[in-house]
């Protein structure tokens, strides 16, 4: 794992070198290396700071050059000694142990059809000095980010970071279309930038630019998931297993102690054990909530049964409390993310790899992905539900919704859940098409009442997203709703959103996060799993919790579902609560027209007086307003 930044035929002067290199140095502290090449028409210039994770000797530092080929990569391969071996029946001979020298000599031996044969997470930039080509490409899924600048005459820049390119002297503009869609959503698609004039090369696939100018190609489409032909094989719950275990086992490969994250859910606690098989002396790490702010969350207590699992397999458990001093740590948030991302669970994932690493942990394997493949989200379960709630007669409908209006969503000091999820329920159940009570599920506001919040300036973004949205819903238009989901799942809300702010929150802390469940082989077996088989009314992930259930017992595999969760409420009515109010008020986003002052003021009463949960939103709010006072 590591932070790269490059360049075509653009010039780089040696302030600018130092200064991209040190915008990154937090991904990779271990080693920091320039190459510059002559080309004709202007020189290409290579930059990487390494973390070391697979072979940790200097030979193995980038850029690596080898006959001809040279090359800077933020990745693992965990196929890559597979490779490696054929290549060898080859009469390849190779001078390290490292995953990057398989990577130079795949393309050597297959060109670009060699990104289809790896297994990984992966963006990197290859330069054939005798063609004079560079290749970058993106894993399957998007796991790594690499961002790409187009500069005059046919240059490009790209990087780990936009930071890398901005210290290269990129502009630094804000794009608005950004903003919208983070309003919307919370975080900004793959299809936008939160700068002008950059790109994000999509996942799976290659970037190729000579003396002909630039191309992308796909090397891999989600599209193939879903295909029928992959469907034949009903996956059964014994290969499942065996899928996940091999999963598992090919993320443990590393030349450094392998940790786990351990929330004491289903995803990380089914890692963990099967993590424990390959190393005895497994570390995990876990976030402890208080008792009063879990009460007014109406979250489950997750810690006593990351302790169980912990004491059970003879694992060490580091336990990190969850910070009361928000007010500090959401100014690092957003300058660690760059882009108008809020999950504030990324406050969580940066607290555990901050203690992670000074325990001298540099990786650690999480349960990214399984919500988004297997169905284990509420609102997948909601959809379900949802398609019964259509067929009530409309009187009925009205009612629930009077009803509903009229209850506050917390009393006492505790919250009621259950009107709260009500409320929710009913913002998207009845909504237009299932493509857009999708999208509604998981965004933040209606069309009309964020139309109304950004005085119509966001109108245009958010008939884009919804486009954009509903072509990849319906493109398994064949398929039963929960494969529609999990699919739009994949393209959408798992790289904008999950994969976004879990790269960043760790490589701020120097530490390598990988995701067994955001794996090519993992997918095509839950793509090959029927929707009934995953997500109904009463049940979410269930192929998965059978198959966890020769892992783990039924105490972990069919607990409540709790979130990787931080107490938002808490913080929204004690640490941050000044700061709320005069967002509100007086804040930038309101001077500047972007946001109506009046409607701010009532979501902000409205939440105050328990009236309606505007937690998240008002949040996004204050995290955007950091991130625009940051970003000019």
């Amino acid at each position: 794992m590591c932070g790269i930044v490059g360049a075509w035929r653009l010039p780089v002067n040696q302030s600018q070198r130092s200064s991209a290199l040190n915008a990154i140095a937090h991904r990779g502290p271990d080693a920091s290396e320039w190459l510059e090449l002559a080309a004709s028409g202007g020189a290409v210039n290579l930059g990487h700071r390494r973390l070391s994770i697979i072979d940790l000797s200097s030979a193995a530092n980038q850029p690596f050059r080898k006959d001809g080929l040279a090359i800077i990569y933020n990745g693992e391969l965990y196929n890559f000694r597979e490779i490696r071996a054929e290549l060898v029946s080859f009469g390849v001979s190779f001078r390290t142990n490292s995953d990057t020298e398989v990577i130079v000599e795949a393309f050597r031996k297959w060109g670009d059809d060699c990104f289809r044969r790896f297994r990984g997470m992966f963006a990197l930039a290859i330069y054939d000095e005798a063609k004079e080509t560079l290749i970058l490409a993106r894993d399957h899924f998007g796991i790594k980010p690499l961002y790409v600048y187009r500069g005059p005459n046919g240059s490009l820049a790209f990087a780990s970071e936009l930071r890398a390119l901005f210290a290269m002297g990129g502009p630094r503009n804000v794009n608005p279309d950004a903003i919208s869609a983070s309003m919307l959503l919370m975080f900004v698609p793959e299809s936008i930038c939160a700068f002008k004039d950059y790109e994000k090369l999509p996942a799976g696939s290659f970037l190729k630019v000579d003396a002909g100018g630039i191309e992308i190609r796909r090397f891999w489409n989600h599209e193939s998931l879903i295909l029928q032909e992959n469907r034949r094989d009903n996956c059964s719950i014994e290969r499942l297993r065996s899928v996940i275990e091999d999963s598992v086992a090919a993320h443990m490969t590393a030349d450094v102690p392998v940790s786990t994250f351990l929330s004491g859910g289903l995803d990380s606690s089914i890692l963990t054990v099967l993590a424990k098989r390959h190393n005895p002396q497994l570390e995990a790490y876990t976030i402890r909530v208080a008792e009063a702010d879990l009460a007014l969350e109406g979250m489950p207590q997750d810690i006593h049964y990351a302790r169980k699992l912990a004491k059970t397999h003879g694992i060490r458990l580091h336990e990190i409390e969850a910070t009361s001093d928000i007010a500090e740590w959401l100014p690092r948030m957003m300058n660690t993310l760059e882009e108008p991302i809020s999950d504030p669970a990324t406050v969580n994932v940066m607290m555990i790899c901050e203690a992670a690493r000074q325990a001298g942990a540099k990786v650690l394997l999480s349960g990214m992905g399984a919500d988004e493949i297997f169905g284990g989200y509420r609102r997948h379960q909601a959809m379900m539900l949802a398609q019964n709630y259509r067929r009530l007669p409309q009187f009925l409908k009205s009612g629930v919704g009077v009803v509903a209006d009229a209850l506050p969503v917390a009393a006492f000091g505790r919250a009621l859940t259950p009107v709260r999820w009500a409320k929710r329920f009913l913002s998207f159940a009845d909504s237009g098409s299932e493509a857009d009570a999708y999208l509604r599920s998981y965004s933040y506001y209606d069309t009309e009442t964020l139309s109304a919040l950004t005085n119509g300036q966001a109108d245009r973004v958010l008939d884009l997203l919804a486009r954009e949205h509903r072509e990849r819903f319906e493109y398994a238009v064949a398929h039963d709703l929960p494969t529609k989901m999990n699919f739009a799942d994949l393209h959408y809300f798992l790289p904008g959103l999950n994969l976004a702010y879990s790269d960043r929150a760790s490589m701020y802390a120097s530490t390598e996060v990988r995701t067994p469940f955001v794996d090519v082989e993992v997918a095509k077996a839950a793509f090959q799993i029927g929707g009934d088989r995953k997500t109904d009314m009463r049940r979410t992930k269930i192929a998965l919790k059978q198959a966890a259930e020769a892992w783990l017992p039924d105490e972990i595999v069919y607990r409540p579902k709790a979130s990787f969760g931080v107490p938002l409420r808490s913080w929204m009515r004690g640490p941050l609560a000044e700061r709320v109010k005069a967002m509100a008020s007086e804040g930038k986003l309101v001077d500047l027209g972007f946001i109506d002052r009046e409607r701010t003021q009532t979501m902000l009463t409205e939440f105050l007086e328990n009236k309606f949960d505007w937690s998240y939103q008002l949040w996004h709010l204050l995290a955007l307003e950091t991130w625009v006072d940051q970003a000019q």
